[in-house]
């Protein structure tokens, strides 16, 4: 049972961006310290990956773990109300993701996936990450 009103509910969800986001601003000011040079939300790629280094021919998702259902990730919870609805909405994004990353590895992209809950861990192997692109 939710404990606020339809309408309070309503706004909530609506200030809930998804470009921009504070793990996102937090992966591109590092990458932008590191000397990194990258394209925004490209659309003309599948799944519109969140960050797009060209130069490298790598994509980095920044997922939020409750959107994009994190395996094993305390903030991936279930809403107790409306459940079928969130069950269906949850499976639609694994299932764009899943389709999105796919299209671009046939396409030779390297991807890389960065969990909200993991962000500030990965800073510091994203670097070596992406260098061992640059082997490849």
């Amino acid at each position: 049972m939710d404990t606020i009103t339809p309408e309070q509910r309503s706004y909530t969800m609506s200030r809930i961006r998804s470009r921009d986001t504070k793990p996102e601003m937090i992966v591109r000011r590092h990458l932008h310290a590191l000397g990194l040079r990258y394209r925004l939300h490209d659309s003309k790629l599948p799944g519109r990956p969140d960050i797009v280094l060209p130069k490298w021919h790598t994509v980095i998702f920044i997922n939020g773990c409750f959107w994009h259902r994190h395996e094993g990730c305390k903030i991936a919870t279930m809403p107790k109300s409306n459940v079928e609805f969130w069950q269906a909405k949850f499976e639609r994004n694994v299932e764009r993701d899943a389709k999105g990353q796919k299209a671009l590895r046939a396409a030779g992209w390297h991807v890389i996936v960065i969990w909200e809950c993991e962000v500030k861990k990965r800073l510091e192997t994203l670097p070596n990450e992406i260098r061992e692109r640059l082997a490849q």
